[in-house]
């Protein structure tokens, strides 16, 4: 790989250099309606898009990415860090979401740190940024502006909507809120609620932040340095949730880092090659991460509940006729099988089209980013059966163009 952004190109793979596209949306009068009741706006959404949209505009599919993502999924930003999409071996062309098939899109999420409106944004109304006066966010906002985007892109129904952990909640609520917006639904890694346990470790979090010095109650924009220590430390022990006791033994055992002997000395904090690996972590994190972001999106995962809010799971979701996909790993101890399971028997007992699948892996919750091939003969055979069904639906004469059609070859 070229040390010169200008000779930099990319894989052959790849889908290429792409560009982060932003739109403004819920414009006075016309602001958001939040669940904690306030009216919000304008919001500027940051969202990148892959392949092209079919004449019939029913090729698209929406990836909602997880905590600390980005709308960066697939391709290279040239000029900038030479580092591709976070999804990039699944999203491309021939890839599991073939962007020679399908229009891929994918956006920030609202009170991120990427472009889309969140904490770190001004605030019209005082000329500086929000901090914590940014208003509390619920995973149905954050699909609300999602949904919004669709729209304002012409497309009145997605082929699919993809997500893992927290994208698969976005997933989750979208069926929900929106029944009629998808054909197909994939949910991986994901559950209808967080558990106490994945509640805790959030709360472990937010305190590390909130206890920095350099938090300042949020307001800590003005200084270069901010909360890097507390937000590091978050991210340190949200990490080790993402991995799986099989994958950090292999990985590290209990190796030291610079040393085959202990050193018997209570100052070397990083004594141990897991105890260094953390600590980079932590410190690549704060690199690129809004603190203020990270306590607004941690406290949505802990409200979502699927079925506290509409009173069931299956209640839920009964009225979306898409084909669901739920996928768990056998490692993940974060969200589990159990949960996934429990999605599974709901849909089932409101006679909804689902398939579930426990795919076997030693890397823990991230396996779904980590593991692609698996995702890849699950997902491209959905994809092209659901397409298939959307286009018998429609008249004869566009069917039949739709078939011919290779959009974004």
């Amino acid at each position: 790989m070229a040390n010169d952004d200008s000779e930099f190109q990319p894989d052959d793979d790849s889908i290429g250099f792409v560009e982060t596209k932003q739109v403004t949306l819920f414009q006075a009068p016309n602001e958001l309606c939040l669940e904690s009741g306030v009216r919000f706006g304008p919001i500027d959404v940051a969202y990148e898009t892959y392949g092209t949209l079919s004449p019939e505009k029913d090729n698209a599919i929406f990836v909602c990415h997880a905590l600390t993502g980005d709308a960066h999924v697939a391709g290279w930003h040239a000029g900038k860090e030479q580092k591709p999409g976070w999804w990039n071996d699944l999203v491309g062309p021939g890839k599991g979401l073939d962007t020679n098939k399908y229009f891929v899109i994918c956006a920030n999420v609202l009170s991120g740190c990427k472009g889309t409106t969140g904490p770190s944004s001004i605030d019209p109304k005082t000329g500086k940024q929000y901090g914590l006066n940014f208003p509390f966010i619920t995973v149905g906002d954050i699909v609300k502006v999602h949904a919004a985007l669709v729209e304002h892109l012409g497309i009145s129904k997605l082929l699919a909507v993809v997500g893992g952990s927290l994208g698969g909640m976005q997933v989750l609520e979208w069926a929900a809120r929106f029944p009629d917006q998808m054909a197909a639904v994939v949910c991986l890694a994901a559950a209808a609620k967080l558990s106490a346990q994945g509640i805790a470790f959030n709360v472990v979090g937010r305190r590390a932040i909130f206890t920095d010095p350099k938090f300042n109650k949020g307001e800590y924009y003005d200084d270069p340095e901010g909360p890097r220590f507390g937000l590091a430390l978050a991210r340190m022990v949200a990490h080790i949730t993402y991995l799986s006791d099989v994958s950090i033994e292999d990985k590290f055992g209990r190796r030291l880092q610079h040393s085959s002997q202990f050193k018997f000395n209570l100052d070397q904090e990083t004594e141990f090659q897991v105890g260094s690996y953390l600590h980079y972590q932590g410190k690549r994190f704060v690199e690129r991460f809004d603190a203020n972001s990270y306590v607004c999106l941690t406290h949505a995962m802990d409200y979502f509940d699927l079925a506290e809010q509409y009173g069931s799971i299956r209640k839920a979701l009964e009225n979306c006729n898409a084909n669901f996909l739920l996928a768990s790993y056998t490692s993940d101890w974060l969200f589990t099988t159990a949960q996934s399971l429990e999605i599974v028997s709901e849909l089932v007992k409101g006679k909804r089209n689902v398939s579930f699948v426990e795919l076997t892996s030693s890397k823990g919750h991230d396996a779904f980013l980590l593991e692609i091939e698996p995702l890849v003969q699950l997902v491209r055979p959905l994809l092209e059966r659901t397409r298939l069904e959307m286009v018998q639906q429609r008249p004869k004469d566009a069917a039949g163009a739709a078939e011919r059609g290779n959009y974004g070859g």
